[in-house]
């Protein structure tokens, strides 16, 4: 059975703890709240955090969702700046940022983009062990 959360926040930083909230009620609603949660929560805040720094699109609103299929958990973050596609930076030992995407890498057990026709997609793949997940699936 496929479980699936979704939801939007406005590209404004001061929402992100806003989407880990999101993310946190969703996957403990699943029965997810070990070293798995913690991996896919980071992995959001990143994700979250980049499409509100990097999007340009004026009152926009980023969607995020998750998605429980199998032995799989798939974190998605979208929003509608669909040309500005994200990239592995290997910043100077003294930048603040641009390690988002290596430590969503580090995280996931894979992670990628696509685009839409008005979007664009990141995603981060994670895979459940037997004991994870076994909470109410049943939503849809």
């Amino acid at each position: 059975m496929v479980s699936t959360e979704s939801f939007r926040i406005p590209t404004r930083s001061h929402h992100v703890p806003t989407a880990r909230h999101y993310v946190r009620k969703a996957l403990a609603d699943w029965g997810i709240t070990d070293e798995l949660a913690e991996r896919a929560l980071l992995s959001a805040n990143e994700l979250v955090t980049n499409a509100v720094t990097h999007c340009l699109v004026s009152s926009a609103r980023v969607r995020v969702t998750l998605v429980l299929f199998g032995g799989e958990l798939v974190l998605e973050v979208s929003d509608p700046d669909r040309d500005r596609l994200p990239r592995l930076r290997d910043p100077g030992p003294d930048e603040e940022g641009g390690r988002g995407l290596a430590l969503v890498e580090a995280l996931a057990d894979a992670w990628g983009h696509r685009q839409g026709p008005y979007t664009k997609t990141v995603w981060a793949r994670f895979t459940l062990t037997h004991a994870q997940g076994t909470g109410d699936a049943s939503r849809a």
